[in-house]
């Protein structure tokens, strides 16, 4: 007796779970489907219940071990929706569904520095900040370099700090002359990158002169000038000379002649 045919209906080995894609990116569905006797099923897709045709950003294709994929590039708000899958034969059919989600696509903005890294100077010994601000999207990657070493991680006594808002901080406790050099400091994301350098110098402690029994008059310094200026002060009223000239008057009972 000849042997009937048998046919089954298909049935899905692999299938993806909602989808979540920005917008403009690429969106890739993989699903396979399999039978245990022939024919071999045919896929079709469809999204929000319409059939999807093949077209310049919508792809479907077949790989030799049966995996057949929808490819949609770039991705665009209308791309959102329930998609749906149909494997068919001559026993029946079997179909999945997922949901696409489209998240709006993201705003780049290449780094810029609002605040730069100014030349700065400090005592040996007391603590120093070298500062700047930045904005970008998305939030940049920071990098500190000193002349041409990268500074990768923090130690007690040097620091990197950034917070939400742009600020970037490179702190030194207590500067040594080997910190005094070239700062540079990077910013990094996809859309660009931005760099700023400035000088550190480092300025040994002033020590204070032995007194001598008669003490020399000393000048004002510029800075003691300047910081004056800057208050608002009389020069001359914040440094008085150190006696008053004598004024000489003609006392009564004194007569004059020709003599003195």
């Amino acid at each position: 007796e000849p042997i009937q045919e048998r046919f089954f209906r298909p049935h899905f080995l692999q299938a993806p779970g909602d989808l979540t894609v920005q917008e403009g990116k690429l969106c890739r569905m993989d699903c396979k489907a399999s039978v245990s006797g022939l024919p071999t099923p045919d896929l079709s897709w469809q999204l929000n219940g319409r059939p999807i045709r093949p077209d310049s950003s919508h792809k479907m294709l077949v790989r030799e071990n049966g995996v057949h994929s929808l490819i949609i590039e770039p991705v665009t708000s209308r791309d959102a929706g329930i998609y749906t899958c149909i494997a068919s034969n001559r026993a029946g059919e079997n179909t999945f569904s997922l949901e696409l989600t489209v998240a709006a696509k993201e705003i780049q903005k290449a780094p810029v520095f609002i605040e730069k890294l100014q030349n700065t100077g400090v005592t040996e010994g007391f603590p120093v900040r070298l500062e700047c601000r930045i904005s970008g999207e998305p939030s940049p990657q920071i990098f500190w370099k000193k002349e041409n070493e990268s500074l990768t991680y923090n130690t007690d006594r040097v620091s990197m700090h950034q917070d939400n808002y742009g600020y970037i901080c490179l702190l030194i406790q207590g500067a040594t002359k080997e910190d005094a050099g070239w700062y540079t400091v990077s910013a990094k994301n996809e859309a660009g990158i931005v760099s700023c350098t400035a000088r550190l110098d480092v300025y040994t402690q002033w020590q204070q002169p032995p007194q001598t029994t008669k003490p020399k008059k000393v000048r004002p310094s510029a800075s003691r000038y300047a910081a004056l200026c800057d208050q608002g002060l009389d020069i001359k009223a914040a440094f008085q000379p150190e006696a008053n000239p004598v004024h000489l008057t003609v006392q009564p009972g004194l007569v004059e002649s020709d003599d003195l």
